[in-house]
Order: C-alpha cells, then structure tokens, then sequence
C-alpha cells in the first residue's frame, strides 16, 4: 500500500521522516487549503510587481546588492542567475535520503503560504519526491545565515532542467533526469528562486535523518547496558523508580524503566544475591541519570527541528490579510545549530559511557570473574584486547566533534551577513558523531554477548536472552582469536536495524525512545 502524505506546512512530523527513510511507498501531494494560501500569497506579490513596488529579491538584487533595481524585463532572469550562481556547493554527495527529506522540507516551507509563489513550483518538488529524481547537492558550502543557499541551489537547478540529479539510480543532467521521470520543468518567475533557496532544509533534513538514528542508538544503548550490567553480575538496584520518582527528569525515569524491562526473568540476577560489591560503578548505576539525560536533550533538538521544519524561512515573507510584504531573518539558522551542537555532545555522552562499560567487561580487575579480555587462554589469546581500543579511538574522536558549531561565525556577503550560525556543520558533526556511537554501542553488544557466553548456563533477563540470541544467530560464539572488525561490522549493521530492537520488542514489552 503506497502512504500518502499531505503537505500543508503545519505537520510534518517523525512518521513522516520515518517513513520516507524506511524506503516504503509513498505519495506526498499538496494540501487544498495550502494551495490557497500560496495562491493568495502569490497573487500579493503579483499585485506589488503591477505597481512597481520595490522589493528585495522580486526586483532588486540580493545581500548587499540589495540596493540595485533590476528593471522588470529582467525579473525571470534573475531568479535564474540566482540559483546559477548561488550552486557552489563542495564535497561529497548528500546521502539519496536526506535530498529526499530537502525537497519534502522545502515543498513544506513554501506550503505555509508566506512564500508568494506559484503552487506548480511546490508540486514539482512534490513529483520529484514521488518519482525518485534526486539532485546531486554537494555536503559543504553553507554557513547557515540565508539559509543554506548553495546547497538548496543545487537541488533547485534540476527544476530549470539544469544541474546534476540521480534517477533510477543514473547520474543525468538535470533536464534529462526530470525528463526521464517525466516530470515537467518550471520557468521561474518573480521571486521563485530566492524562496527556493532561503531556509535551513538541508540543515534540517541531514538533523532529521541523525535524530532518527539517535533514537535508535537510545533504545540500543539502555539494552546494551542491560546486557552489561547481567554480564558484570550488576545489581538491578539502582533502577528501581523510587529512586527516579524524587528526581523526576522524564528521560531519566524512562531509562530505568527500559532497562527493568529488559532484566526481568533473569536467572543471573538472583545468582549473586547482596551486592558483592559496595556499589556498581557509575557506567552501570548511573545509567538512568546518563542515558535519561540524553533522552531529554535529543527530545528537545527534536522539537525544535520539526518546529523549524513546519515553517516560513525565506525572505521576504507575504502576509496576504495585510497585503504586505515583510523582510526578515527568518533563514537564519541558530534555532537548529544550538539543539544539534548539543544532540552532538549528548551522543558522544552515550558512547563515551558505552565504552566504559565495555572496558569493565574485559578489566580483570572490574569483570566479576570474566577472564582477562575475555580470552579464554590469556597470553596465547588477546580476546576483546583491541576491540577495547578501537572504542576508545572513536570516543576520543566524537569528542574531538563536539566543539560547537554555533560557536563560529564568519561574516560573509560584504558584512552584510555579519553573524552566521554554521547549522550543516553543526548538524553534519552530529550525524558523524551517531555513526561512531553506534560502532561503540555495537562493541560493548559484541563483548556483553561475549561475556553472557560465559554466564552460561544462567539466563539473562528475557528481553536481553532476546537480544542475546539476535546477535548469536547472526555472529556465532568463537572462543579462538579470529577477526573481530567483521564481527563488529556485523553488530553495527544489527544495532542500525529496526529488526533488532523490534525483536526484542516482542518479549520485553517497548523500549520507549525519545518523546514528542
């Protein structure tokens, strides 16, 4: 069954990213009432340039050209000259699903109806989407201030029949891939150029898309630590809800319910009983306070990216009961690039306690009883030895990312874009940084695993058994030395797969993600 998706401006939610990331049919169209606000808002803007109103970026020039008059013979020109000359973007391709996300976003930006547009340039972006052309947008170029202008060039050009797009996965000039698709291109009139490119869309599709991964590094991160924790011979103590009940951060109390869940059933829990040791450490007992904390921070950067998602960002707005025409800064990106500076540390947070309780699991001197790197012939074998360092390299280097982007600013345009926000950079480090997290997450998995062979024949909690015997049917126990980069690979691709969390869904009950 293909979904549909109405684009109105107002609504576009995780579903709907989740869907288009999922690679499941869809349809999206225009709302009818959207329609009519880009029609009335079109018809403003229609009405100023009869009455030879001067408005930035109709008929003048654009950042500190802003003050030269372009005659109204050349108005379609220079939509055109805008996004030629605006298409200076560098670096590798954007991924195929985030350009998706681009042309659903920026459909979604001129469909709250300020744009003063005509609706065919939104319903061309639309079948673009439907029919799978993908223009080529190369990953650097925007600093985030009027948007991300080279990069949204990029994807605009194949509009006009230029520029580069990938169809049935082709690399074609722009004309011969709408064409391909058969999808009609557009010549811009009045203003269509600059409210194609005006907007954080890029920012904001490559934030989407990390938040999505995110969420699934969340879930997996509160089941890695259950894992670990039956694996240590931890006790579950420290998740009881009184506990969270007195300090009641949402993220935090949801933590430790995912990870009560995922221990009950244990037959390893009841196998120690009493602590037999004071207090488990911190990677262990403060795993709610951690990992709760994270859930509120990537709770929040989503908020704001979907709020930003489902608004007017170019420049001018039309306001069409006024009949005015407003100039402003709502392209800017600093809203977007604070929340992914902080969903980027708070990732790295997640790792970096990951890591830590992968190296108690293959410590001697932390692992209850666990042979030393979990070799069983210390000294002929190194066991999970290197696998502790390859963790531990990718920590320090999320760390490395977490400088943030919101941070810098470079003046640009002759200083009259004299504060930049830096949000694809911001939201490009994030994605990096989700990436790494989750190679570490699927490390601690491996060694946790490694470590539940060990506990045999006692069984863990039945949502970790479940996620125990997900990894063993995909990478079998091995008591020898044997490459563990392919194995690692393996447990990255499982972690990065709804599949696994969903199986373990199915006997633990929900592993709730994060909120909103």
């Amino acid at each position: 069954m293909t979904a549909r998706i109405v684009v109105d401006g107002r609504t576009l939610s995780p579903e709907t990213v989740r869907l288009i990331l999922s690679g499941e049919p869809y349809e999206a169209v225009l709302d009818e009432e959207a329609r009519g606000r880009v029609e009335a808002a079109r018809a403003v803007v229609s009405r100023a340039i009869a009455e030879d109103r001067t408005i930035y970026g109709v008929n003048t020039g654009f950042g500190k050209l802003a003050d030269q008059r372009i005659p109204n013979d050349k108005v379609q020109q220079l939509q055109v000259n805008l996004l030629r000359s605006h298409a200076c973007g560098v670096g590798a391709p954007l991924p195929e699903e985030e350009v998706a996300l681009a042309l659903l976003f920026r459909a979604n930006a001129l469909a709250v109806g300020c744009s003063g547009i005509r609706p065919e340039v939104v319903e061309t972006l639309l079948e673009m989407l439907n029919r799978g052309v993908r223009p080529e947008i190369p990953r650097k170029g925007s600093v985030g201030a009027s948007g991300d202008l080279a990069p949204l060039a990029h994807l605009a050009l194949p509009l006009i029949g230029e520029g580069i797009a990938i169809v049935n996965g082709r690399r074609l000039p722009g004309g011969r891939a709408m064409k391909l698709a058969g999808i009609g291109t557009v010549t811009l009139q009045a203003k269509e150029g600059l409210a194609l490119i005006n907007g954080i869309q890029i920012t904001s599709a490559i934030s989407a898309r990390a938040l999505e991964v995110g969420d699934r590094l969340l879930r997996t991160a509160d089941l890695a630590a259950a894992m670990s924790l039956e694996a240590l011979l931890g006790t579950d103590v420290p998740f009881d809800d009184r506990i969270h009940a007195v300090r009641p951060h949402p993220g935090q109390r949801v933590s430790a319910a995912n990870v009560r869940r995922l221990l009950e059933g244990s037959e390893i829990l009841p196998s120690h009983p009493g602590p037999h040791k004071v207090q488990d450490a911190y990677s262990l007992r403060c795993v709610p306070q951690v990992h709760g904390a994270v859930r509120d921070a990537l709770s929040h950067a989503r908020s704001v990216v979907y709020c930003e998602v489902n608004s007017a960002t170019d420049n001018p707005l039309v306001f069409v009961e006024e009949g005015e025409v407003l100039s402003g800064g709502n392209f800017h990106g600093e809203p977007v690039a604070l929340v992914m500076d902080h969903a980027t540390v708070a990732l790295h947070e997640l790792g970096s306690i990951s890591e830590r309780r992968m190296e108690s699991i293959v410590n001697p001197a932390l692992s209850s009883g666990l042979p030393p790197f979990l070799a069983l012939e210390g000294g002929l074998q190194s066991g999970f030895m290197m696998a502790q360092v390859t963790s531990a390299a990718l920590v320090c280097e999320t760390r490395t990312l977490c400088v943030p982007a919101a941070a810098e600013s470079i003046p640009t345009s002759a200083n009259q874009e004299d504060h930049v926000s830096l949000s694809p950079l911001a939201a490009r480090k994030c994605a990096e940084v989700a990436g790494n997290v989750a190679t570490v997450l699927a490390i601690e998995i491996l060694a946790a695993a490694r470590g539940l062979d060990l506990r045999l024949p006692l069984r863990p909690g039945l949502g970790v058994a479940a996620a125990y015997d997900y990894i063993r049917n995909r990478v079998p126990r091995c008591d020898d030395d044997t490459p563990i980069a392919p194995m690692m690979e393996e447990v990255r691709n499982i972690v990065l797969d709804r599949h696994f969390l969903e199986a373990v869904e199915e006997v633990s009950g929900p592993i709730e993600g994060l909120s909103g």
